[in-house]
């Protein structure tokens, strides 16, 4: 296991930004545990993201999601948040003292060809919304709180997870 990471190495980034997939690869690379926080939402609750949505609205998932990376608790863990998790001040802040928050940025044009399952996704998205209205909204949200972004375009999953970890484990020897 890697010593001169951060403690815990936190995704952020749009839904089809490779979240999961990179949180998973740069877990092995590390030797850290790898926690995807929509999954740990899904078992709580016990279905898909989209059947909670659809049960409760959008506003009530905001809020389990809140409370959920409120109070989270891991070390040496990759966690990879939801795409909405930008929404909570509260749970960015919570997150940030966990760890290291990463925005892995991918551009537009690249998210649209990858995320094709839109309709059973579970996105927090409002009826009249399209997916560019929000990556227009979250953009803004992700810069506010990454502490570190990797321009993930046109790079494969290993090349992001290498980045993520030469930008974050390297850190601690600048």
């Amino acid at each position: 296991m890697r010593t001169d990471c951060a403690l815990n190495i936190i995704l952020i980034g749009m839904p089809g930004a490779g979240k999961s997939t990179v949180g998973v690869l740069l877990a092995k690379r590390l030797g850290y545990q790898f926690i995807d926080t929509d999954l740990l939402l899904q078992t709580r609750q016990q279905c898909r993201l989209q059947e909670i949505i659809a049960r409760v609205g959008l506003k009530e998932f905001k809020t389990l999601e809140a409370e959920l990376l409120c109070n989270l608790e891991a070390t040496h863990s990759i966690i990879a948040t939801g795409g909405s998790a930008v929404y909570s001040d509260r749970a960015m802040i919570s997150l940030k003292k966990l760890g290291q928050l990463v925005f892995i940025d991918i551009p537009l044009e690249e998210l649209l060809d990858r995320v094709n399952d839109m309709d059973t996704r579970g996105l927090v998205i409002g009826p009249n919304e399209t997916y560019e209205d929000l990556y227009e909204e979250r953009q803004p949200l992700y810069r506010k709180y990454a502490e570190v972004t990797i321009s993930g375009g046109g790079l494969r999953v290993e090349a992001v997870a290498a980045a993520i970890e030469q930008s974050v484990c390297c850190q601690a020897d600048a």
